[in-house]
């Protein structure tokens, strides 16, 4: 396995990410299981991997912490924190209130006394960026964080945080995790050249493309899936499902599993640095570590791009992160009585 640096960090991490959504109830429920499938990661090289308190209510931080134990120093560790954890509307969010106790709580539950990598989870509108990286540098100075970093946070924001942390004196965010895979490159435009313009380290989520780009959602075909179970509109995209079946002559003709192709897309631009992978099984992850060696040539890269062409997104992931000026009728429509010219 092949390390590269996190950012300006100095940090080196492997270019595949073992994520651990997929490590408790929402995904693998056998602690054993989901323990012998990190090992093996780790055994293949790699020596990045991120959690979340939220994924299943923090039973995947369990089970990372079991299967970190003898191992914790070989590994960077990350986790991340804003997602409710509670009915208490102050159980969530990147307030210093909620962000010290969720960081006291997922060390508690990963059985170690720092992490190298805490990411801000979501953007948080109601909250000063100012609070949250005010907190987040006492936590590094206390020595319970190595680095910060964020999550599916827009251009603007990391900007934005980038310049407060230079006036206010405060630790900057070194990391950003965006969606990216060759459905979903909206990301080239801006999030990825502000990300390398400071110095940040991009650790990509969802590559395949939240499932689609395994080849096992087709159009026309019911898909008998992990994932399908949980109706994510994204799996049943007809414009998503057409790209799809653009890519996968693209892949045969190449010579390789539609995995391979798009985990090798999203670890080919110079602007990210990790792709994660998320098994809930010992197949899956076998499928992707076989790949690991995949290098795409320019000629696929260009007709990767002609199908796709960069900067551009096919639909969303149902778990694509929507500001409130998207989300909210309010905020994209005048009162009706401004809507007219005259």
């Amino acid at each position: 396995m092949k390390y590269r640096t996190l950012g300006r960090t100095g940090i080196k991490v492997s270019p595949y990410c073992l994520g651990a959504m997929m490590f408790g109830a929402i995904g693998n429920p056998d602690h054993d299981d989901s323990v012998r499938i990190i090992h093996k990661a780790l055994d293949a090289g790699i020596n990045f991997v991120d959690t979340a308190d939220a994924y299943s209510r923090g039973e995947s931080e369990e089970i990372v912490g079991k299967a970190l134990k003898g191992r914790r120093d070989d590994v960077v560790l990350a986790t991340k924190a804003h997602l409710p954890m509670g009915d208490d509307p102050n159980q969530r969010g990147n307030s210093r209130r909620w962000l010290v106790r969720a960081l006291e709580d997922s060390l508690r539950r990963l059985g170690t006394d720092h992490v190298d990598l805490f990411q801000i989870h979501r953007p948080a509108p109601d909250t000063d960026v100012e609070e949250t990286l005010s907190a987040l540098t006492d936590l590094v100075r206390a020595g319970k964080v190595r680095a910060i970093g964020t999550s599916s946070f827009p251009a603007s924001d990391i900007v934005e945080a980038q310049w407060v942390a230079e006036r206010r004196g405060l630790m900057r965010f070194r990391s950003e995790q965006p969606t990216y895979s060759i459905l979903n490159r909206g990301i080239e435009r801006e999030v990825l050249p502000v990300c390398e313009r400071y110095g940040m380290g991009a650790l990509v989520y969802s590559p395949l493309a939240g499932g689609l780009l395994t080849g096992r959602y087709r159009k026309g075909r019911q898909a008998d899936s992990h994932r399908a179970a949980f109706g994510f509109k994204h799996l049943s995209d007809e414009r998503r499902l057409d790209t799809v079946e653009q890519l996968i002559p693209l892949a045969d003709k190449a010579g390789m599993p539609l995995t391979h192709l798009a985990m090798a897309f999203a670890i080919a631009h110079p602007g990210v640095t990790s792709a994660i992978i998320g098994p809930r099984t010992m197949a899956h992850l076998d499928d992707l570590l076989a790949g690991a060696e995949t290098t795409l040539t320019e000629e696929i890269l260009d007709q990767i791009d002609a199908i796709v062409p960069p900067g551009t997104d096919i639909g969303t992931l149902d778990m694509a992160y929507n500001p409130p000026a998207i989300q909210e009728t309010a905020l994209r429509r005048r009162l009706p009585d401004e809507r007219s010219a005259a």
